[in-house]
């Protein structure tokens, strides 16, 4: 029970994500609400850290605008450059600009 449980935690979260357009991102916490449950945004780290492949999982910051240190090879800086690739903009002490480009799943 409690793997099916996750398992349908995680294939919401996997669908969200793919949703979020180019040149935008969202929040642990943002998708933890979309699944309707807004105290699972530790479980959607999770869940993204057991992503498949292609999964465009750069586009998560956390609620501040920080990246993920942990993401793929070389954490910060990878998902950074992705993200400069798609456009979007970061403040001088390295945050994506969330007024700008948060998406809230519309």
């Amino acid at each position: 029970m409690v793997q099916n449980w996750k398992e349908n935690t995680f294939e919401k979260v996997y669908e969200i994500v793919a949703r979020i357009p180019r040149g935008r991102v969202t929040t642990y916490g943002q998708i933890a609400r979309m699944i309707e449950n807004p105290r699972l945004s530790r479980a959607v780290g999770y869940a993204l850290n057991k992503s498949p492949q292609g999964l465009p999982c750069h586009r998560v910051v956390n609620r501040e605008g920080r990246l993920a240190a942990v993401f793929e090879h070389d954490g910060i800086h990878e998902q950074r450059i992705l993200l400069e690739e798609e456009g979007v903009e970061f403040t001088s002490d390295g945050r994506v600009v969330m007024k700008e480009y948060m998406w809230f799943g519309e």
